[in-house]
C-alpha cells in the first residue's frame, strides 16, 4: 500500500527511533523503514521531512531522511517502485527547497538532485538547468551558494556519463552556462578583493563583522564556481590534444585565473594572525587555481600553448619555486602545485617536435601538420623560458633546498625510523613537497641530461668534499651530501655515463660505512638506497664489496637503515649479474641479521620486506640452503605462527615456503612437519581466510609433491580436501589436475583404490566444468589455453588411469555422474564413454608434453582391445597417433625437465647434474623420479603389436583386415616401420 501525507509523522517517529540507544526501539523501528522502501510515497514522506524547518522537527532525523532518500534513489528511481507522478512531483519539490540552513542537510539535497538528473536529464527533467539559472538571479547569498552547489554537483555527476550522445548534452549545458558562470566569477572575485583590502586596513577586529558571514559565503560559493567553471572547460570540450582545435574560454581564463592568485598571495601573510578563517581560504584558493591551471595544461595542451597563457605562468611558477627572497613565505601545499605544473610542461609530448622527417612534396594530413606547426611553436616559446642558465638555477634549487631534510623531517625519523622509512616509500610525490621536488628533478635531469648531468656531478663533488667522510655532526653540509646522493641515485640511469661508480664506491662511499657514529645514520641509509638504486654498475669485485656493505649495514642500529639495506640486497639477488658464490660465503651472516630484523620490527610493511628477500634468497641459492635448512624450518614455523589474522603476510609466507620446498627438492621431506599443518589450513576452503590463501596454498601443495619421494600419509590425508576446493571454485584446474596427476603416479593402485571415490568426484567436476570457455562460479571467465590447457591435462588422467589400471576406469566409465561430466565437456554421449574418450585423446594429442603423448598412445592402444564394434570404426586415427607418437620418440626435454621449478636459478650450478655434499641433486633426484614413472617404462611397440593381434581375434580376421585396408598406404607404411622397431 502506497504511503500519504497522513503517514508523515509515522516516518518521522520511525526515523527519530532510529536514533535511539535502546535496542528494544531502535531495532524495530529499522526494520519498519526498511518495508517501507520499497512501498510509493516513502520518498514524498522524506522529502516533506527534509523540506520541514520547524522548531519541532530534528535537524539530525532531517539529515537521515535525506540519507534515506539518496539510498532509495539508487536503488529505486528506475525501477517502478516510484510512479512517473511522484517522481515529477519530488523533482519540482526538490528545487524550491534548496536553500537549506543546514550545511550537511544541503550537501545530501545537492547529492540527490545531482543523482536524479545522472538518470533524467535531460529527457525527463529537460527544464533543470533553466530552473537553477533563474534562482541564481537571487540576491540571497546563501540562496545562490546553494545553487551553485547543486550545479557543481551535478554538472560532475553528468560528466562521468562516457556515451557519445550524453557528451553531447554536456557541451551544451557547458555553452549554456559559461558566459554567466564566468561572469558572477569575475564579479564575486572583485568583491572579495575589495573586502579583503578592507579588512587587511582595518585596525579593529569587531569591525565590519556584520558583514563576515556574508563575506566568507561568497568567498565559498566563489570556489563552488570556480569548480563549476573548470568542470564545464575540462568536460564541456574535447581535448585538443585530439582535435588541435583551440579551447577559447582556456585564453580567456587562464590569465585571469593568473593574476587572481597573484592578488590572493599578499593575504596569505597579512590575515594569518588576524583573520584565520580568511587565511584559510585564500590558501585554499591559491592552491585551487593552481589545480585548474594544472588541469586545463593537461587537458587542452595546445589551447594552453598560447604565448598569452604558457609563458607567463610558467615564469611565474618558476620564480615562486627559485626566488630565495619571496616576498610572501609560500605554503608547500602552493609549490606543490606550482612543481607538478611545470613537469606537466615539460613531459607533455604534445610540446614535443616529430621526430619524423618529411617526404619532399608530401601534402600529409592536415590535422597531423597543425599539430606539428602548434607543438614547434610551444617548443620554442619553452626554449625561451628555460634557458640554460635557468635549467641550471632550477636544479640546483631543487637539490641544496628541497631535497634536504628538514628539522621535522629528522625529528619524526629520530622518534620512529620505522615508520618513517615506510612513510617515504607510501608517500605519493604529489602530497609533500621533497618528493615532488624529486620527481620534478627526475623529468627535468632526463630533458636535460646534457646540460645537467655535470652539474649534478659538480654538486656531488662539492658535498662530499665539504663533509668529509669522517664527519660525526649533523651539519649543512652532511644534508647537503645527502641531497647530493639522493640525486646521483634518482639519475643512476642517465649518470652512468659521467660516474663511475667503482670509484665512488672505494674512494667515499666506503669510507662513509666505515663510520660508525650514531649520526652517519643519514648518510647510511642513503648509500643503502643507492647501492639498490646503482645496482646495474656494481660489477667486478666491487660486488663482493658491496655485499660486505649491505650485510654490515643489516646489522645498524637504526631500524630505516637496515630496512633499506634489506630492499637493496633484493634488487642485487634479482640482478642478472648475481654472483652464487660471493654471496653464498655471507649466508650463514644475513640469515641471522634477517631473522633477528623480523624479530625486531613492529609493522606488517617491515615483515613482509624482509620475507621477500628471505624468499629470495632460498629461490636463487637453490639446494645451497639445505645446510641451513634447520634454521629455516624453525623461522618459518614461528612465523607462521605470529602471523595468524595477518593474511597479506601469510601469503608473502607461502610464496617462501613455495621456494624453499622447491630449493630443498627431494630433501623437503624434512620440513613436513612444520609445513603440513600450515598446508592443511590453507587448503581448508571453510577456514575463514581461506579466499585469501587458497590459491597460494595450492600451488605450495603442487611444488610439495612436485618435490616428493613417495607420499607420505600426512599428504594422501590432504586429497580428499581436493573434491571441495573444485565443488567451490574452478579458478585453479590447472594446479588441481597436477596435484591429482602426482597422486596417481606416486600412490599408483593402492592410492586408486584407496581414494577411488575422490579421484571420481574430481575428474567428474574438471571434465564436466571445462570448455573452449567457461564460467567460474563468480562468473569469471577462463580463456581458452587455460581451458584447453586442463582438458588436456585431465586427458592425460584419465588415459593413465586406463593404463595402469583398466578395470577401475571401466568402473568410472559407467558412473552416470562422468558421463554428464563429458557432455557437459561437449563431447557426444551416444555410445561407450571410453570411445568418447578417444575423441578427447586423439583431439588433444598435439599439446601435450612427451609423457602426455605417450600416455594418450598407450591408452588408445588399449581401446584396441574392447569388444565393441565401433573400435574397428577408429581403427585408423587410433594407429596413426600410435605411430607418430613411436617414431617421434618420448624423450622428455630439457624444457619439461625443468617446467614448474620455482627455483631455477639464474645463478648456474655446477652441481645441477650430479651430486652435493654426497647426495644426489635436486636435478638428479627429480630425473629419477620421472625415469620411475611406470608409463617411461613401457614399451609402446609391444603393447601396440599385443594389442592390434587382440584386436583381429576379437573382431574376426575379415573384418580386421577390411578396416586396416582403409589405411593411407604411406600411414600403413609407416605403422610398419614402427611395429619393426626394437
Amino acid at each position: 500500500m502506497a504511503l500519504s501525507a497522513s503517514d508523515v509523522e509515522t516516518v518521522y517517529s520511525l526515523l527519530s527511533d532510529a536514533f535511539s540507544p535502546d535496542l528494544s526501539v531502535r531495532r524495530p523501528a529499522e526494520s519498519a523503514l526498511a518495508q517501507c522502501e520499497r512501498r510509493p510515497g516513502f520518498c514524498s514522506c522524506l522529502l516533506e521531512i527534509i523540506a520541514a524547518r520547524d522548531v519541532a522537527c530534528r535537524d539530525d532525523v532531517r539529515l537521515l531522511a535525506a540519507v534515506f532518500f539518496k539510498n532509495s534513489i539508487r536503488r529505486f528511481w528506475r525501477q517502478r517502485v516510484i510512479s512517473n507522478d511522484e517522481k515529477a512531483h519530488l523533482r519540482k519539490k526538490l528545487l524550491l527547497n534548496i536553500r537549506e540552513e543546514s550545511s550537511q542537510i544541503a550537501l545530501q539535497l545537492a547529492d540527490l538532485i545531482s543523482k536524479i538528473a545522472r538518470i533524467d536529464y535531460p529527457k525527463e527533467w529537460p527544464e533543470l538547468f533553466s530552473l537553477l539559472a533563474q534562482q541564481l538571479q537571487s540576491a540571497d547569498i546563501l540562496a545562490s551558494h546553494r545553487v551553485f552547489m547543486v550545479l557543481f554537483r551535478t554538472l560532475k555527476e553528468l560528466s562521468t556519463k562516457r556515451l557519445s550522445a550524453d557528451q553531447r548534452t554536456f557541451s551544451e549545458v557547458a555553452a549554456l552556462l559559461f558566459d554567466y558562470t564566468w561572469n558572477l566569477w569575475k564579479s564575486d572575485v572583485q568583491t572579495i578583493l575589495q573586502s579583503f583590502s578592507c579588512l587587511a586596513q582595518c585596525d579593529s577586529s569587531n569591525s565590519l563583522m556584520e558583514h563576515q558571514n556574508d563575506l566568507l559565503l561568497t568567498c565559498e560559493r566563489w570556489l563552488f564556481c570556480t569548480k563549476i567553471i573548470r568542470q564545464l572547460i575540462i568536460s564541456g570540450n574535447a581535448s585538443d590534444a585530439t582535435s588541435a582545435q583551440e579551447v577559447r574560454p582556456i585564453k580567456e581564463v587562464c590569465p585571469v585565473l593568473l593574476s587572481v592568485i597573484q592578488s590572493f598571495l599578499p593575504y596569505c601573510t597579512s590575515f594569518m594572525e588576524k583573520q584565520p578563517e580568511f587565511w584559510n581560504f585564500t590558501k585554499r584558493a591559491c592552491i585551487k587555481l593552481m589545480k585548474v591551471l594544472a588541469a586545463f595544461q593537461r587537458r587542452h595542451p595546445y589551447s594552453f600553448g598560447d604565448n598569452n597563457v604558457l609563458p607567463p605562468i610558467l615564469v611565474f611558477c618558476l620564480n615562486e619555486i627559485i626566488n630565495p627572497e619571496q616576498a610572501v613565505p609560500l605554503f608547500n601545499e602552493f609549490l606543490i602545485q606550482c612543481m607538478i605544473l611545470i613537469k606537466s610542461t615539460i613531459e607533455c609530448k604534445e610540446y614535443k617536435p616529430s621526430l619524423t622527417g618529411r617526404v619532399i612534396n608530401e601534402s600529409g594530413d592536415a590535422l597531423e601538420q597543425r599539430k606539428k606547426i602548434i607543438s614547434r611553436a610551444v617548443f620554442d616559446m619553452l626554449a625561451a623560458v628555460f634557458p640554460n642558465d635557468r635549467v641550471v638555477l632550477l636544479c640546483n634549487i631543487l637539490i641544496r633546498r628541497y631535497f634536504i631534510y628538514t628539522s621535522e623531517d629528522l625529528n619524526e625519523w629520530f622518534q620512529n625510523s620505522e615508520s618513517f622509512h615506510h612513510e617515504q616509500d607510501m608517500l605519493q610525490w604529489t602530497e609533500k613537497l621533497r618528493p615532488c621536488a624529486e620527481a620534478l628533478y627526475i623529468v627535468l635531469f632526463e630533458n636535460y641530461r646534457p646540460l645537467l648531468a655535470p652539474v649534478v656531478v659538480s654538486i656531488l663533488k662539492e658535498a662530499m668534499s665539504a663533509s668529509p667522510p669522517l664527519e660525526s655532526e649533523i651539519t649543512p653540509a652532511m644534508l647537503l651530501k645527502d641531497a647530493a646522493y639522493s640525486a646521483a641515485g634518482h639519475v643512476y640511469y642517465e649518470l652512468s655515463a659521467y660516474l663511475n661508480f667503482s670509484d665512488w664506491f672505494n674512494r667515499s662511499l666506503s669510507l662513509e660505512l666505515s663510520n660508525n657514529h650514531p649520526n652517519m645514520l643519514i648518510i647510511h641509509r642513503k648509500i643503502a638506497l643507492i647501492l639498490g638504486q646503482w645496482v646495474s654498475e656494481i660489477k667486478g669485485d666491487t660486488r663482493k664489496l658491496v655485499y660486505h656493505a649491505l650485510i654490515k649495514l643489516l646489522q645498524d642500529n637504526d631500524i630505516a637503515v637496515r630496512l633499506a639495506a634489506c630492499r637493496s640486497l633484493c634488487y642485487l639477488v634479482q640482478d642478472s649479474n648475481s654472483s652464487e658464490q660471493e654471496f653464498f660465503d655471507l649466508l650463514s651472516t644475513c640469515w641471522t641479521f634477517c631473522f633477528k630484523l623480523v624479530e625486531e620490527v613492529q609493522e606488517l610493511d617491515s615483515k613482509v620486506q624482509v620475507l621477500n628477500l628471505i624468499s629470495l634468497l632460498t629461490e636463487h641459492l637453490g639446494e645451497k640452503i639445505t645446510p641451513f635448512a634447520g634454521q629455516l624450518v624453525n623461522f618459518f614455523g614461528k612465523m607462521w605462527e605470529e602471523s595468524i589474522g595477518e593474511s597479506l603476510l601469510q601469503i608473502q609466507l607461502l610464496e617462501a615456503l613455495r621456494n624453499f620446498v622447491c630449493s630443498l627438492g627431494y630433501q623437503s621431506c624434512v620440513c613436513y612437519n612444520m609445513l603440513l599443518p600450515i598446508l592443511q589450513k590453507g587448503i581448508n576452503v571453510d577456514d575463514p581466510d581461506a579466499l585469501n590463501l587458497l590459491e597460494d596454498s595450492i600451488r605450495l601443495w603442487e611444488a610439495v609433491l612436485s618435490h616428493a619421494t613417495s607420499i607420505v600419509p600426512q599428504l594422501l590425508d590432504l586429497f580428499p580436501s581436493l573434491v571441495t576446493i573444485v565443488e567451490r571454485s574452478f579458478d585453479h584446474l590447472q594446479v588441481v589436475v597436477d596435484i591429482i596427476e602426482d597422486y596417481i603416479i606416486f600412490g599408483g593402485a593402492e592410492f586408486l583404490n584407496c581414494h577411488s571415490s575422490s579421484v571420481a568426484k574430481l575428474l567428474d567436476g574438471i571434465v564436466g566444468n571445462v570448455n573452449d570457455k567457461v564460467l567460474s562460479p563468480g562468473g569469471a571467465s577462463i580463456d581458452f589455453c587455460s581451458s584447453s590447457a586442463v582438458r588436456t591435462s585431465s586427458g592425460a588422467i584419465l588415459a593413465r588411469l586406463l593404463v595402469m589400471n583398466t578395470n577401475y576406469l571401466g568402473h568410472l566409465a559407467s558412473e552416470p555422474s562422468l558421463i554428464v561430466a563429458l557432455q557437459q565437456a561437449g563431447l557426444s554421449i551416444n555410445q561407450n564413454v571410453l570411445l568418447c574418450l578417444v575423441d578427447l585423446w586423439i583431439d588433444k594429442i598435439d599439446n601435450t608434453t612427451c609423457i602426455q603423448r605417450k600416455t594418450y598412445a598407450s591408452a588408445l592402444s588399449i581401446i584396441l582391445t574392447l569388444r565393441l564394434p565401433e573400435v574397428i570404426d577408429k581403427i585408423d586415427e587410433i594407429l596413426s597417433v600410435c605411430t607418430t607418437v613411436i617414431l617421434g620418440g618420448t624423450e622428455d626435454s630439457s624444457k619439461e625437465d625443468s617446467s614448474g621449478d620455482a627455483a631455477s636459478s639464474s645463478w648456474p650450478s655446477n652441481e645441477s647434474l650430479g651430486y652435493y655434499n654426497g647426495v644426489p641433486s635436486k636435478e638428479l633426484r627429480r630425473r629419477q623420479i620421472k625415469d620411475s614413472d611406470p608409463i617411461k617404462h613401457l614399451s609402446l611397440q609391444s603393447m601396440l603389436r599385443d594389442n592390434l593381434n587382440t584386436c583381429a581375434a576379437f573382431h574376426g580376421e575379415s573384418s580386421f583386415h577390411e578396416a586396416m585396408s582403409r589405411m593411407h598406404p604411406s600411414a600403413f607404411a609407416q605403422l610398419q616401420q614402427a611395429l619393426k622397431m626394437a
